[in-house]
């Protein structure tokens, strides 16, 4: 009990110490032990570090799961799955709870109705972007995000601690050489006033004899003082290399992550290029049914109940349709008025002689032609026609 007592105290007045020594500085009363200027670049480069890693952690996080209030509960159970050391279990995920819903759908409405037979299928490929999306999931928390968390948590923090005890170190370095000047001014005060000659006829003659004593003891202090001195600054010295070296480490840290971030890249790729794939094979299965709901209800019914010659009258709007088919974009002359400047946003290849391919970021000369399309407008460029689809364009004034 008394060892810790004693150890208490001391430790009690070394941080009033430091305390005393910190408030001077801020104060600008006392001086500061000032690092070198690549020590302070390699500080401000970690600090750099840190705090980008964190935020690229952090919002990371937020791409992978958008809605991280819906998580809340599935990150408690992790927590407490990886505290018993057992295996998280497996959970679908959003698209995989829509695909089963669409085919649970499709078994109630019939799966030999257009309706079920096409939620069926689509119903698959949510499945299947379900799976690809947590493969994604899974490669980047393994190549990209443990990386990242690994230094938040665990080279970072040991930067930080051993950072605040350089800091304390040069407290203590700055506290030892204020404690140093102050005894050196005192013993050559104390040996200016030894130096006079006494006078034995004062009433006092005993100030003499006090002020030699008192030299010889700030000289014990000043040699005390120095020892202190060179003690600390052995241990700021000694800090200050280990801290260095971790410091120096950023680099290593910096390349580790480069890295991490080709694999995240990698992974990115590949999910959004199989999701693609999926995507492509569901519109060319659902292509080789006919969609009862794509061109006019009137229509559908219309051919429903056809004449026993199999012939049905066309509406009006697809008799336009045909006539706009069957224009020709060379005989389409520009109007004297209604002609407008566009810009072209992203480049377009033409799929057939009737269009016009485009470029990004140029203009072009645009207007409409009755009973067009109106997704479509004629473009002009020099001698050049054809057609050219509107989301493709801004519109000038």
């Amino acid at each position: 009990m008394d060892f810790n007592v004693k150890k208490l105290a001391s430790d009690a007045g070394v941080f009033f110490t430091r305390a005393v020594q910190f408030t001077g500085e801020k104060f600008g009363q006392v001086e500061k032990t000032e690092l070198d200027a690549h020590f302070e670049s390699l500080l401000s480069r970690a600090d750099s570090t840190k705090n980008w890693t964190e935020k690229i952690f952090r919002q990371t996080e937020c791409l992978l799961q958008p809605n991280p209030i819906d998580h809340t509960g599935a990150r408690i159970e992790e927590f407490l799955y990886e505290k018993l050391d057992r295996t998280v279990p497996s959970r679908p995920n959003n698209g995989e709870l829509l695909g089963h819903y669409m085919q649970d759908a499709a078994k109630d409405f019939g799966p030999g109705t257009p309706y079920g037979n096409t939620l069926i299928k689509v119903g698959d490929c949510e499945r299947r972007l379900g799976g690809a999306q947590r493969e994604f999931l899974q490669t980047s928390a393994i190549s990209f995000l443990a990386p990242l968390r690994n230094f938040l948590e665990g080279d970072w923090r040991t930067i930080s601690k051993e950072r605040r005890l350089l800091e304390n170190r040069r407290l203590d370095l700055d506290s030892c050489k204020a404690r140093l000047k102050k005894a050196k001014l005192a013993e050559s005060k104390a040996a200016c006033e030894g130096e006079a000659v006494p006078d034995f006829q004062e009433t006092r003659p005993r100030n003499y004899v006090l002020s030699a004593s008192a030299s010889a003891l700030w000289s014990e202090e000043v040699d005390k003082a120095a020892h202190e001195l060179r003690v600390a600054q052995t241990e700021f010295d000694r800090q200050a290399e280990v801290t260095r070296l971790l410091l120096e480490g950023i680099s290593s840290t910096h390349v580790n992550h480069l890295r991490c971030l080709h694999e995240f890249v990698e992974a990115q790729t590949a999910y959004y290029k199989q999701c693609y794939l999926h995507m492509q094979d569901l519109q060319k299965e659902l292509g080789r049914f006919p969609n009862a709901f794509a061109g006019n209800p009137g229509l559908s019914m219309a051919s429903g109940g056809s004449s026993p010659q199999g012939n049905a009258t066309l509406p009006l709007d697809a008799a336009s349709a045909v006539e706009t088919d069957t224009l020709k974009i060379e005989e389409v002359q520009a109007p004297a008025t209604g002609t407008r400047k566009a810009k072209v946003l992203y480049d377009y290849d033409a799929a057939d002689t009737s269009e016009l391919s485009l470029l990004a970021d140029e203009l072009i000369t645009v207007y409409t032609v009755p009973g067009m399309d109106s997704d479509w407008l004629v473009g002009e460029r020099g001698n050049q026609k054809g057609k050219v689809p509107v989301t493709y364009l801004e519109l000038l004034s």
